[in-house]
């Protein structure tokens, strides 16, 4: 399990945690909170990165809380910080998980895979497991 403490990751909400639905709140992405909360686990400081603000904002940061995540600030980069005219803006952190990245959105499985790989037993393992299960397959 790799060690995530002091990494800061910038989260956006929609298109990235929650299908695109704004204002409403979208389903939730496949593994958006298993994946973040193992993020937290490891020590990562998630931050709450979105366009959102006021009601839409509040009903985001609940919807994440109902879910199992509280974020170590939004819209900000620390928890005291207030932006001075209230609109969102570039968050300092390490990494961006963001649907508009390059490339687009890679999923939550394949964003865990990149920032907690496994290591070489782990994947040695898997492979095992599937060829036991799933031998039928590879049969001609």
């Amino acid at each position: 399990m790799r060690d995530l403490r002091n990494i800061k990751i910038a989260v956006d909400f929609d298109g990235t945690v929650v299908e695109h639905e704004y204002p409403l709140i979208g389903r939730e992405k496949l593994f958006a909170f298993a994946t973040l909360k193992a993020l937290q686990e490891r020590g990562a400081q998630l931050i709450l990165w979105t366009y959102r603000k006021d009601k839409e904002l509040d009903d985001a940061v609940e919807y994440c809380k109902k879910n199992g995540v509280t974020f170590y600030a939004v819209n900000a980069n620390y928890p005291e910080e207030k932006p001075s005219d209230g609109m969102p803006r570039k968050i300092n952190a390490d990494i961006y998980i963001d649907d508009k990245n390059i490339g687009g959105f890679p999923g939550w499985g394949e964003i865990m895979n990149i920032l907690d790989p496994w290591s070489d037993q782990e994947k040695e393992m898997l492979k095992t497991i599937k060829k036991k299960r799933f031998g039928f397959l590879n049969k001609k």
